[in-house]
This record gives structure tokens, C-alpha cells and sequence, in this order.
């Protein structure tokens, strides 16, 4: 996603409402050692951050982060002749928490993505 944001053409892909699952590197490595590490954690484990954010907001605070504008709109039609049926997953999002990862008790180091993307451009 980095890229068009390097070349001022970043922005919101399809409405810009649909959620979508993001998480720093450092507490990814953090979810795999507690999936490793804990008898307690058996099935399946969301890698995502406790705060989901939309597609727009996103895009906009990547764009902030890199001190680029987050305007330009990639429609959605865009990404189906690009991505084929891959486009839908792209465009309709998910809503997903960390709900087990939380449940055992892991405190996530960046849990807001202001805070992760300081961490990473800051």
C-alpha cells in the first residue's frame, strides 16, 4: 500500500467503509510466541490489533504518517479487472478483534494504529 502513497496517489480502495484487519510486526511476533508459549491457546488466533479501522481511516492515517495526501479513490471496479475475485475480499473488509489473544491476557505494544504507524515512520 506504500507505494502509491510514495508517488501522491494513495488513498481509500472501493467505498473506503469497509473494516480491515491491520497489526504491527512486533506484536504479531508477540501473538506467535503467546500461541506458542501458552497451553491455554489452542485454536485458532486473530492476528489483528484490538481497534479495527476502516478502509478510509486507514488510508488516511498512512497518508499522515508519510506526510502524503490520502485522496486519490481507487474504485472498485478498478480492483476487480486487477485482482479478479480476489477484488471482493479487498473491497468488503471484516471486522475482526483479537478476542482470544485479549481473553489470555496479551497487552498489545501498538494497539492503536496512530500509535504503530508513529512507531514505524515517526
Amino acid at each position: 500500500m506504500m507505494t502509491p502513497f510514495k508517488l501522491f496517489a494513495g488513498g481509500p480502495v472501493g467505498s473506503g467503509r469497509q473494516y480491515m484487519a491491520w497489526i504491527h510486526h512486533d506484536d504479531m511476533v508477540g501473538l506467535l510466541l503467546l500461541a506458542l508459549d501458552n497451553p491455554q491457546c489452542k485454536g485458532p488466533l486473530n492476528g489483528t490489533a484490538p481497534s479495527p479501522v476502516t478502509n478510509k481511516d486507514f488510508a488516511k492515517a498512512l497518508g499522515q504518517a508519510l506526510q502524503r495526501p490520502s485522496f486519490v479513490w481507487t474504485p472498485r471496479l478498478a480492483l476487480r479487472v486487477v485482482l479478479g475475485e480476489a477484488a471482493e475480499v479487498v473491497t468488503t473488509g471484516q471486522r475482526v478483534v483479537p478476542k482470544k489473544a485479549l481473553a489470555l491476557g496479551y497487552t498489545f505494544r501498538y494497539p492503536t494504529l496512530d500509535s504503530a504507524l508513529a512507531q514505524l515512520f515517526g
